[in-house]
């Protein structure tokens, strides 16, 4: 080795300082930057892997806001349908409501305007009676009792003579109720007679109602189901006009 210039003692001196050196720096630098750079690593694969999982939460998350809103929208349209058709029936409701209400007024006050209309013709028939009364004392040229004046009266307003209604002389009907109409409103004497003539000829269980009508003048119309038995002042004055063509 002196034969070549290396001092044996001095290299075995550098190799071992070297040997030192390399086991300082494996031990002090070499090792803690190893496990610096795997901390490293790890803490960034551990970053990346909870970047992952943050993105696949935030996805999710997302996923079910659609969800949600898509469910809270079509709650909402069902529920705006349900409201619609609650406030199309409550309306429907509110408007037969007032049709109804509407009808019994009128009817109501039909009525009332009738039965108005039926106490001042009672007033009038008196009134007229009394005219009648005079108009035929000038026709006839003689003074009638008051008796026969009141049953001739009677008995041109009412069609009842004798206790037998005029118009069903001779004639049979047959059916369950029956319409009888008035050119005044009868009193409660006329209409009995009326009810027991008519109830003889259609039977006991049938119905009969009256109804005032001044256009006929005078007398009685009775229908009968379809059949209408006219023995009213005007249908007697057009049956003469028909029959004087």
């Amino acid at each position: 080795m002196e034969a070549l210039g290396i001092n044996l003692g001095y290299l075995i001196v550098q190799i071992v300082n070297f040997l030192i050196l390399l086991v300082i720096l494996r031990a002090w630098v070499y090792e803690p930057v190893v496990r610096m750079m795997e901390n490293r690593r790890k803490t960034i694969a551990q970053g990346l892997e909870d970047a992952r999982i943050a993105a696949e939460a935030r996805a999710s998350a997302e996923e079910q806001a659609k969800t949600i809103l898509a469910e809270a929208q079509a709650n909402a349209a069902h529920k705006i349908r349900e409201a619609m058709e609650r406030a199309e029936v409550a309306a429907r409701e509110i408007r037969t409501q007032a049709e109804a209400d509407a009808t019994k007024a009128r009817e109501a006050a039909l009525a009332e305007a009738a039965q108005e209309r039926d106490r001042i013709l009672a007033d009038v028939r008196g009134q007229i009676s009394v005219l009648a009364m005079a108009a035929a004392q000038k026709i006839i040229g003689e003074v009638l009792d008051e008796k026969r004046q009141h049953a001739l009266i009677n008995a041109f307003f009412s069609g009842v003579k004798s206790g037998k209604v005029v118009v069903l002389e001779n004639e049979s009907i047959s059916g369950a109720s029956a319409t009888v109409t008035s050119a005044l409103p009868l009193t409660n004497e006329e209409q009995e007679a009326i009810k027991k003539d008519v109830l003889s000829r259609m039977g006991a269980q049938a119905t009969i109602s009256f109804r005032v009508d001044p256009s006929i003048l005078g007398g009685l119309v009775i229908r009968v189901g379809d059949k209408v038995l006219d023995g009213s002042v005007v249908g007697q004055l057009e049956a003469m006009r028909q029959s004087l063509k």
